[in-house]
């Protein structure tokens, strides 16, 4: 069976060669834009919709093709990727010592049918200082992430607790993918 992951994210290419998947990469040209009048797990949901059908489109029709899209969400707020470091800066701020979301949503396209669903992890950040946060901002960790920051590097330093999926604050959550995978006879275990 051809699987295609409809993502450029080389972590989600990690959580997936991890689990002994065999794929090919297509990433999607479908643009990460906010959708007015969708809750944060809609959107995370619909965009993935987004990406794997789009790439799903120009597959072959005996292919798998799995979607997804994480969002950081603080009081109501969607944080996706900071465009610069301003905005990585201002997202660490507002997340210091605070707790917040992190939704994936995640698709499988087989067979013209499209099977989603979402996980949601909560995150709590310890307390940071300026320094901290500038420090953090050096190593360029932040650069294509939502919510500014990396879990599986240096960004685990700015972590107190995680409630919830682990892979999925990384940007794909495997047990999600794991039951959608195998509602078209696709067996990660």
């Amino acid at each position: 069976m051809n699987v295609i992951l409809a993502s450029a994210s080389p972590r989600r290419r990690q959580l997936l060669e991890q689990v002994g998947l065999c794929f090919a990469v297509q990433a999607s040209d479908v643009m990460e834009a906010a959708k007015p009048g969708l809750s944060p797990a809609e959107l995370a949901k619909s965009l993935a919709v987004d990406k794997a059908t789009s790439v799903a489109a120009t597959a072959d029709s005996q292919a798998v093709v799995i979607g997804a899209d994480t969002i950081v969400v603080y009081k109501g707020e969607v944080f996706g990727k900071p465009n610069n470091q301003e905005q990585a800066r201002d997202m660490l701020h507002s997340l210091a010592g605070q707790q917040h979301q992190v939704i994936t949503g995640v698709t499988v396209v087989a067979d013209g049918e499209v099977f989603s669903d979402c996980a949601v992890t909560l995150v709590t950040f310890r307390d940071l200082t300026e320094a901290e946060i500038d420090s953090y901002i050096e190593t360029d960790e932040w650069v294509d992430k939502a919510g500014s920051y990396g879990i599986q590097g240096m960004g685990a330093l700015l972590v107190e607790r995680i409630e919830g999926c682990y892979a999925n604050v990384v940007g794909l959550p495997l047990v999600t993918l794991s039951r959608l995978l195998l509602r078209v006879g696709v067996r990660l275990l």
